[in-house]
């Protein structure tokens, strides 16, 4: 049992140096982050809306269709009328600027994930990491609620789409 018993207590002394982990950085929550996806899910679920509503909610007065994908993806393609604020810009500034100063403005918002054409510039992302999943809740954690998210999945081909090249003019983001 001794021989057993040594070589144990030499582990478990040994534990506090193995399992000692460096200081959580403060900017980031992980645990707030997880409580912040469990209170945007149903929240978002309530939120999707398919195409025909997408395209009535879009020519609504002061409706933002915020594109979240990279500047370089937007310029390639892009929903007609969408404004692009590539999610790894998001911060309260930017997402001001874009938006504007009403948190409570209407605001659409697509995905690669919401094509099925899987080709440049939507190349579908593996679903539980799909880009709306993170536009969504970010809007949320910055305060926006107004939030209605394409469910459908569509073909940049769909003439009702209105697909189009190129980046958008400086401002459209601003209320119309």
């Amino acid at each position: 049992m001794l021989r057993f018993a040594l070589p144990l207590l030499l582990v478990c002394a040994a534990a506090p140096a193995i399992a000692q982990r460096p200081p959580l950085n403060p900017q980031m929550d992980y645990d707030g982050y997880i409580a912040l996806i469990q209170e945007v899910r149903p929240y978002r679920l309530a939120r999707l809306i398919d195409w025909n509503a997408f395209a009535a909610a879009a020519r609504e007065r002061n409706v933002l269709i915020l594109d979240a994908r990279s500047e370089r993806q937007f310029a390639a393609g892009h929903i007609s009328g969408a404004v692009n604020l590539p999610l790894t810009e998001f911060s309260l500034a930017a997402l001001a600027e874009v938006i504007g100063p009403d948190r409570n403005r209407p605001i659409l918002i697509y995905c690669n994930n919401n094509f099925r054409d899987d080709r440049p510039p939507v190349v579908n992302k593996a679903g539980r990491v799909a880009i709306n999943l993170s536009t969504f809740s970010h809007l949320y954690g910055y305060g926006y609620r107004n939030i209605r998210e394409l469910s459908e999945l569509v073909t940049m081909d769909d003439p009702r789409i209105r697909w189009v090249t190129g980046a958008a003019p400086s401002g459209t983001g601003r209320a119309r």
